[in-house]
């Protein structure tokens, strides 16, 4: 798996069968790394970061998703038999069936919500016209719908955390914008996790701005997605998370001994793909390979699921499943900070296929092989995730790492985030995926006595609340 550490966890099914899961220093628990580990640095300085307290307000939303909501939402999007992009220029498809239709739908569920919260949600439709290429053999429309909950403080607004799901599907060609094509998991389950997150959240008042989207045409190419993530950046808009879930299903096969669903898989990239030459040069050198703002919101997230349990968020540390991708990479391409949350064991026989059975194999993406209650538990990790970070305050700036004099201190210093902020400083060994140890300062610097050489720093900010940055890892100040 190319990961440094020897520690798995085996379990064992009812059924007696055993499977291995990830390493145990990927998981949650990750403090528990710390005790077996051969380190002076972390056993002699610091506290085992842990996890934060609970917001009384997000818990209450939280409880609100449902999981017959989620299912309604899946059923009805599966009802449109096909959502393939290309039906959008179809005009012999019958009323209610194709892209437009459940187009609509969508916007219609997001003024529902906005509605209820007194007009909260700004809803609008990105329409544009996608050029010919592979896999768009005319030229075809798309709408990516999303709706906007404003953030409360002025100061904040324009910090952005976004969540997205692609509402197209596919039949086995592509092309077919005819053939059957539910999609129930890939990805009405993404689409429904958006949805949930916009009824919910909107009763809240964060400070900054929350969107809850759902694009088109990824299964062409990330069309609907590159678009977006272009407006967003064309528009200024400061978006500092963006959470794609495709295929959170929570895939149920029968037989199938090796689904694990008490998890969920968080990809995010490692060197930021929009870095220079030269910036990309900088983080080798360093060491920070796994230490870009996109990985820097996987282990954000992680942080979250320690609070709000439910789910266990799987840090995969590669930007998409092997030599695959998703909607993420088109906010990757922009420079914002984004991950990909996926089942943990997907089915293929139930994706990107005809429904048909042969040989007595039921193939298609059928609504019969969700998991609702999975996907409810998807959907209150994002939803924690977005309310947590876009409550808190912004990340530290121009975190650096003081490096004129060679000796075994480190000293670090950084902008600070406002008023009513104290700031963490974490670190980790050099061979661990999430942070191990962590002190808290009132300042904007600090001088531990742990060596640059041994770790890899972090800071975050943290409000009276307890609501927590993503970490920032310095660069060197020379």
């Amino acid at each position: 798996m190319g990961i440094a550490t020897s520690t798995f966890r085996l379990t064992a099914s009812a059924a007696g069968a055993r499977r291995w899961l990830l390493p145990a220093a990927l998981m949650l628990g990750a403090a528990a790394s710390v005790a077996a580990a051969d380190s002076r640095d972390l056993q002699v300085y610091g506290t085992a970061v842990s996890a934060a307290p609970a917001d009384p307000a997000i818990t209450r939303a939280l409880r609100q998703i449902s999981a017959q909501r989620i299912q309604r939402i899946i059923e009805t999007l599966v009802a449109f038999r096909t959502r393939n992009t290309l039906s959008s220029m179809d005009t012999d498809l019958p009323k209610g069936e194709g892209i437009n239709a459940a187009a609509d739908w969508i916007e219609s569920q997001l003024q529902e919500y906005s509605r209820a919260c007194g007009g909260c949600l700004e809803v609008r439709r990105d329409t544009f016209t996608q050029s010919p290429k592979q896999r768009v053999p005319r030229p075809t429309t798309m709408v990516n719908i999303y709706a906007v909950l404003r953030g409360s403080d002025p100061s904040q607004a324009k910090r952005v955390y976004l969540v997205t799901g692609h509402y197209d599907s596919r039949a086995t060609d592509v092309l077919d914008s005819h053939a059957p094509a539910p999609g129930a998991n890939d990805d009405a389950s993404g689409v429904a996790v958006s949805l949930e997150c916009a009824r919910v959240l909107s009763s809240l008042k964060p400070a900054a701005t929350v969107v809850f989207a759902t694009v088109a045409g990824e299964e062409q190419g990330l069309d609907g997605s590159r678009h977006l993530a272009a407006l967003a950046k064309e528009q200024g808009w400061q978006v500092e998370a963006a959470l794609d879930n495709d295929i959170v299903g929570g895939n149920t096969t029968p037989g199938d001994r090796w689904q694990d669903k008490s998890a969920v898989r968080v990809f995010s990239e490692g060197l930021p793909i929009a870095a220079t030459p030269e910036q990309m040069k900088e983080l080798v050198t360093l060491g920070y390979e796994s230490d870009s703002p996109s990985r820097e919101l996987a282990r954000a997230m992680a942080d979250v699921g320690r609070t709000y349990r439910g789910l266990t968020p799987v840090l995969e540390l590669r930007r998409d499943r092997f030599l695959r991708g998703g909607d993420h990479q088109s906010f990757n391409q922009e420079g914002f900070a984004a991950v990909r949350l996926t089942e943990w064991r997907e089915d293929y026989r139930h994706q990107h296929q005809t429904p048909r059975v042969e040989n007595g194999i039921q193939y298609g993406d059928l609504l019969k092989y969700v998991d609702f209650q999975y996907v409810a538990r998807v959907a209150s990790l994002n939803a924690a995730t977005l309310a947590v970070l876009a409550y808190a305050p912004p990340a530290p700036t121009n975190v650096r790492i003081l490096t004129q004099a060679l000796d075994n201190d480190s000293t670090l210093r950084w902008q600070g985030s406002g008023t009513d902020v104290h700031y963490e400083v974490l670190w980790r060994e050099l061979s661990a995926a999430q942070w191990q140890r962590s002190t808290q300062v009132a300042q904007t610097s600090a001088t531990l006595p742990i060596s640059k050489d041994n770790v890899i720093f972090g800071v975050r900010a943290v409000d009276a609340q307890g609501h927590r940055s993503p970490a920032v890892a310095p660069l060197p100040e020379r």
